[in-house]
C-alpha cells in the first residue's frame, strides 16, 4: 500500500482543515486506517482511526469533538476533518494502514505510511 498525504496548511488558530490520504497498491479497504502527527522534538503521537468499514472510530482525548475521521473506500480515500485548531496542534500529520481490520492507538500494527503534510496553526 502506498499512502499520499495531502491537505495541509497554514490556518488560523480556531479554523477547520480536511486532511486527505489517498491510498493505492494492495486492497485498501480491509485496512483499519489511521492518522498521527508528529511534532518537533516529541514522539508521534496518535490523533485517529477508522476500522475497514468506517463503523468504529477511535480518537486520542485531545481531539474528540473537534476532529472527525471518515473514509470512502471506492475512493481508497480516508479524511481527517479537524476543527477548532489550536496552535499547538502545529506538526505534521502522517496517514498510515493498519495491518488489522480495527481502529489501534499504537503504532506499531500500522505498517504503511505516507510521507506527511505540514499543518500550521497561527495564533
Amino acid at each position: 500500500v502506498q499512502l499520499q498525504a495531502s491537505g495541509g496548511g497554514l490556518v488560523q488558530a480556531g479554523g477547520p482543515l480536511r486532511l486527505s490520504c489517498a491510498a493505492s497498491g494492495r486492497t485498501f479497504s480491509t485496512n483499519a486506517m489511521g492518522w498521527f502527527r508528529q511534532i518537533p522534538g516529541k514522539e508521534r503521537e496518535f490523533v485517529a482511526a477508522i476500522s475497514w468499514n468506517g463503523g468504529s472510530m477511535s480518537y486520542a482525548d485531545s481531539v474528540k469533538g473537534r476532529f472527525t475521521i471518515s473514509r470512502d473506500n471506492a475512493k481508497s480515500t480516508v479524511y481527517l476533518q479537524m476543527n477548532s485548531l489550536k496552535p499547538e496542534e502545529t506538526a505534521v500529520y502522517y496517514c498510515a494502514a493498519a495491518q488489522t481490520e480495527f481502529p489501534s492507538s499504537s503504532s506499531r500494527v500500522y505498517n504503511y505510511w505516507g510521507q506527511g503534510t505540514l499543518v500550521t496553526v497561527s495564533s
